[in-house]
């Protein structure tokens, strides 16, 4: 079994402005240390809040051996719970999603508030105090109408993330839209090789069709911000903040986080075959068609485009070293009628296709570095800055949780 000190010293081996070597994508052992040092300390995406606008709506979600339930309470509020009986363990929700005016374990009956407090437990000894057997509590904050959660004993930092979220995010009023639909799909790749193929666009051009007709894949847009000198990029940030949409690149400080809002290719305003808008009813605030998309990535599990007239979510979950479950949810404005406001073969087609292209560009790159042969190949600095960002990200900060020294170490 790996311990800290051999991934440690396997990091020490990474070339710069190169992909990892070979374990980093295959070795069950790293896989877990990925899910210690990252996906249960780190926030993670959840759902759009609008998925549970009603109080008792709750959703499930596993994060590695964690099951969670996000649920909105009758004071409005969301919270995050274990999904384990305070009693013998069992789950409690054991749907992805549903109502309910109480969380109650099917066991024995144990009947939670929906703040999880424990109200109800028959037949317990004298002395029994149900005040000391609420469920254990899952940090649990909203960015602009994302949810994120956290398993960590302590939370890192979220209120910066959640203040430029609901700059740049509160335009399109997520709070005023509903889940047209949603896909989940399993990519038979490790987690990195999802976000790393997300993180350029060099592949775009030979293997996406559909979304090339209006996603442009110029480098200084895929890219890792560095291009955004750019004269297009720079003329259309400009219109979009004369017209008070937040737009400009702005990145996290240890690189975690970005937003910037880019054009679409020509006069396109949605990710649709013909590139025309997909729904009638325009978002929120938002003054102008062209306004491209908004583009937004936390590390390490989501990436999303905000457009005028939809929002694409997109929620990255490992459930096995070559196993990564990706799941796309496409908002609409609340009061938009499918059939009347929006087609949705029309709406959702682009990303269908893309998402399983997608998969089938990380599986197939998942069999080539499962070979023997496989030795770690140089990026392209100009087609591939945002792998770059990226792998250095996921090595810095795994470098630093495993040493216990600076910002990025665990807590």
């Amino acid at each position: 079994m790996l311990r800290d000190a051999d991934m440690l010293a396997l990091l020490m081996t990474r070339k710069p402005k190169h992909s990892l070597p070979q374990p980093f994508y295959t070795n069950p052992d790293l896989y877990q240390i990925d899910l210690q040092r990252l996906f249960y300390v780190d926030w993670l995406f959840a759902v759009p809040a609008c998925e549970i606008p009603k109080t008792g709506n709750f959703v499930t979600m596993a994060v590695g051996a964690y099951s969670i339930i996000i649920v909105r309470g009758a004071d409005g509020q969301v919270r995050a719970f274990h999904n384990t009986c305070r009693h013998r363990g069992s789950r409690i929700c054991q749907t992805a999603k549903g109502s309910s005016p109480k969380l109650v374990c099917p066991y024995h009956q144990w009947t939670y508030e929906l703040d999880g407090t424990l109200l109800f437990a028959r037949d317990m000894d004298p002395g029994f105090d149900p005040s000391q057997h609420g469920l254990i509590s899952v940090h649990c904050r909203s960015a602009g109408g994302m949810i994120f959660v956290c398993l960590a004993e302590t939370a890192p930092p979220f209120d910066k993330l959640a203040a430029q979220a609901e700059q740049y995010f509160g335009p399109h009023r997520l709070d005023e839209t509903k889940v047209a639909y949603e896909s989940t799909i399993v990519e038979n790749g490790n987690w990195k090789l999802v976000l790393e193929n997300n993180r350029e666009c060099y592949h775009c051009s030979g293997m996406h069709p559909s979304l090339c007709r209006t996603f442009d894949d110029n480098p200084n847009i895929a890219g890792n911000g560095d291009g955004m000198v750019d004269p297009a990029i720079q003329a259309h940030l400009d219109r979009c903040e004369k017209v008070g949409l937040p737009s400009r690149f702005h990145i996290d400080p240890w690189n975690q986080w970005r937003m910037v809002r880019v054009p679409l290719l020509g006069k396109a305003e949605s990710y649709t075959m013909d590139g025309k808008a997909a729904v009638g009813r325009r978002l929120g605030q938002i003054p102008i068609n062209n306004a491209g998309t908004l583009l937004f990535f936390h590390y390490p599990n989501t990436w999303n485009h905000f457009l005028a007239d939809t929002v694409l979510l997109f929620r990255v979950l490992p459930i096995g070293p070559c196993e990564t479950q990706v799941t796309t949810k496409w908002l609409v404005h609340k009061d938009a009628v499918e059939g009347e406001d929006y087609d949705l073969k029309r709406l959702t087609e682009v990303w269908i296709a893309t998402n399983d292209e997608d998969r089938q560009v990380v599986e197939q790159n998942q069999l080539g570095i499962f070979s023997p042969a496989y030795r770690p190949g140089p990026y392209s600095g100009l087609q591939e800055s945002g792998v770059i960002q990226f792998v250095d990200w996921y090595c810095d900060t795994l470098q630093s949780r495993l040493t216990g020294r600076g910002m990025m170490a665990a807590v």
